[in-house]
């Protein structure tokens, strides 16, 4: 199986690149995401970042958690901030970031359920491998995050302008929903140490990263116009997997 591939690539060096069609092909293996056109066109109503608007960036996010236990039982939780220590985002860390939630239609849509059950299959294998004698996968804090990364001609569009980070989770999805009249958005995976282990581009809709975030950091270039009479956009779906404790 593809996830079974991709399981074992992620075991071996930390991280995954993974091409749309084979993204694809495993993600409708799980479920369905008939509603595709629908979920992406929402990310045309996201809001502005309030946290990045007076650094010339524009990027423009809705944010959601979700339960996930060792059922596969899915519960989205009650809105709450986004939090992350100094140690993973130097730029925001130790701050509740409030952003606005993800509406209900795309919480609840085919397509979303399908990923995250999908992410639930594959970092719950990914996790009873690292754990001798584990049968059944953890329970899971899950954040789920809608990105537009705007550019123009005069003000580049910053994918992580935090830097090279991790995210202070256990494992990372990185979806490519759409990018139109961008170019580079090229990301880099790094080890513990800073080395580079390899970079890629995602270029077409769910053209995909996944990232064990234990053991390796991941940066993104800034993205301008390729045309620079007409703004640029990179469209992003990333969800984040942490045990959940207690």
């Amino acid at each position: 199986m593809i996830r079974d591939r991709l399981a074992q690539s992620i075991e071996a060096s930390g991280y995954a690149f993974v091409r749309f069609r084979e993204m694809r092909a495993t993600l409708e293996a799980c479920g369905p995401m008939s509603d595709w056109p629908a979920f992406a066109a929402s990310w045309n109503d996201l809001e502005v970042d309030p946290y990045l608007a007076e650094r010339g960036r524009y990027r423009r996010r809705r944010f959601a958690v979700f339960a996930v236990d060792a059922t596969e039982g899915i519960a989205r939780q009650p809105h709450q901030p986004h939090f992350q220590g100094q140690e993973y985002n130097q730029l925001f860390g130790g701050v509740e970031r409030w952003f606005d939630p993800v509406v209900d239609e795309v919480a609840e849509s085919a397509t979303m359920r399908t990923i995250l059950r999908w992410c639930n299959h594959l970092f719950s294998e990914l996790a009873q491998a690292g754990d001798a004698g584990v049968r059944t996968g953890p329970p899971w804090h899950v954040e789920v995050h809608q990105f537009r990364i705007e550019a123009r001609a005069d003000a580049a569009g910053h994918p992580t302008p935090e830097g090279v980070h991790r995210d202070g989770v256990d494992f990372v999805l990185v979806l490519l929903v759409s990018r139109d009249n961008i170019v580079s958005g090229t990301t880099t995976v790094f080890d513990r140490d800073g080395m580079p282990l390899g970079s890629f581009t995602l270029t077409d809709p769910c053209d995909a990263a996944l990232v064990d975030d234990r053991r390796v950091a991941h940066g993104v270039t800034p993205v301008a116009p390729s045309d620079l009479a007409r703004p640029g956009r990179r469209d992003v779906l990333v969800v984040t997997f942490r045990r959940r404790s207690g």
